[in-house]
């Protein structure tokens, strides 16, 4: 015990105390895009585990003929025009639809003298979808069966390709763009549009029968994993000014 009263046990807890508060006050982003990283690297490791033993093949077939009518597994549940709306939904995933979505928001990024955050979006993306690609290739799971396919499908089912694309892409430019925009606000509005937009892609892939829901889950986490893990290194970036700041909040 020194002069003052005070215990070496009561100095620690008190800097451990203050250690969580300063985390909890500046870094909460950084810690849950860690947890973010962590979780979706680790569901993505045992979905494809699960699917690898074919440990998942009673609830896939489950859930995936619970979206079609009972008497014809031809017919997707509920009338036609939500099987027009789920086809919309699936174009969001789309190859053609993310290239333009993408070399929109490296247009406005552009033209806001934001070269060096331009090119690294551009990178975070492309690897992003290199990355699907290669797991498609690396697992080459068949396409579901049980159902007739609605809409045309061309590459193998693990992990889904529109699914993952959609994540990487979605989430990672609403990452990008939350750390040129300081306004919580519209950081809050990018990321609640990307996780929407993210979720009904996946939905309508196993609702038109093109994916197993474990594909659909799988897709989300490795896509969530990777925008996260482009939030981190962008952060890092802008901290040793490689790529521009964001404005003051």
């Amino acid at each position: 015990m020194n002069g003052n009263g005070d215990r070496p046990g009561h100095r620690i807890i008190r800097t451990v105390f203050a250690g969580f508060a300063w985390l909890g006050s500046h870094e909460l982003p950084v810690l849950l895009s860690v947890v973010v990283l962590s979780a979706g690297v680790w569901a993505f490791f045992e979905l494809a585990d699960e699917v690898v033993e074919n440990e998942a093949v009673g609830i896939d077939e489950a859930l995936l003929l619970s979206l079609r009518e009972p008497g014809d597994l031809s017919d997707p549940i509920g009338p036609g025009w939500i099987e027009e709306t789920g086809r919309d939904f699936t174009a969001l995933g789309s190859m053609g639809v993310l290239t333009v979505i993408t070399l929109s928001v490296l247009g406005y990024l552009l033209l806001g003298d934001r070269h060096r955050t331009a090119l690294f979006t551009l990178i975070a993306v492309s690897g992003g979808m290199l990355l699907s690609t290669l797991l498609k290739l690396g697992f080459d799971r068949p396409r579901p069966d049980l159902v007739p396919h609605d809409t045309t499908v061309y590459t193998a089912s693990f992990p889904s390709g529109h699914s993952m694309m959609a994540a990487v892409t979605y989430l990672t430019l609403a990452a990008i763009l939350s750390r040129v925009h300081g306004a919580p606000l519209l950081k809050a509005y990018l990321l609640i549009v990307a996780v929407i937009i993210t979720l009904l892609v996946g939905i309508s892939r196993v609702y038109l029968g093109v994916h197993w829901p474990t594909d659909v889950v799988a897709g989300w986490s490795g896509g969530a994993a990777w925008a996260s893990l482009c939030w981190l290194v962008a952060r890092w970036l802008q901290r040793r000014h490689v790529v521009e700041e964001r404005p003051s909040a």
